[in-house]
């Protein structure tokens, strides 16, 4: 099984280090929390008592990347629950045949191995053409939880935080309903 830790965050094209020094640098808050390494919505569930606002409105989400037939490259962020049905979803974004990317596909457009998806990754993906959904029913949160491209570290962000980045790297994405 591959490892998504900071253990071998300096093989990654933008280590964990660097992301958080680059939102310290860019006055972006957020709180950190380090934990065992979560691979699954179902290993963060398990975990989820560390986090400060996770009963007063945060938002817990779950990461997927997808490619389709044209070898567009999507990430998906939607909350943790949320059943996605990808023939649906495919039909409503305009693309064909969303499927999984593979592994090395995640490593080589988002900078990141399995179990570390995330949002932030973006700062890799806004280079490599990757197309960013998030689910609409995330505006409403008062935090978001995300993982700072490492999967046994997880900040707790603002929506207006996140965008905040987005803007910063550069980065069109678009809110939908999922």
């Amino acid at each position: 099984m591959v490892d998504a830790s900071s253990k071998f965050q300096d093989s990654l094209p933008v280590s964990s280090d660097a992301l958080l020094e680059t939102l310290k640098r860019w006055s972006i808050s957020y709180n950190l929390f380090e934990h065992v390494p979560l691979r699954t919505v179902e290993d963060s569930k398990k975990v989820e008592g560390i986090f400060i606002s996770t009963q007063n409105g945060g938002g817990h989400v779950k990461n997927l990347y997808l490619r389709d037939k044209k070898k567009k490259n999507i990430l998906l962020v939607a909350e943790q629950d949320q059943a996605i049905d990808l023939k649906r979803l495919s039909k409503n974004l305009n693309f064909s045949n969303l499927s999984f990317g593979s592994p090395e596909r995640l490593m080589q457009n988002l900078g990141v191995r399995p179990g570390a998806v995330t949002p932030l990754s973006m700062i890799n993906g806004v280079n490599n053409n990757v197309s960013l959904f998030m689910d609409k029913a995330l505006r409403n949160k008062i935090v978001i939880y995300v993982h700072p491209l490492v999967n046994d570290r997880t900040i707790e962000m603002t929506i207006e935080n996140l965008e905040k980045f987005f803007s910063k790297i550069g980065v069109n994405f678009e809110w939908i309903d999922l």
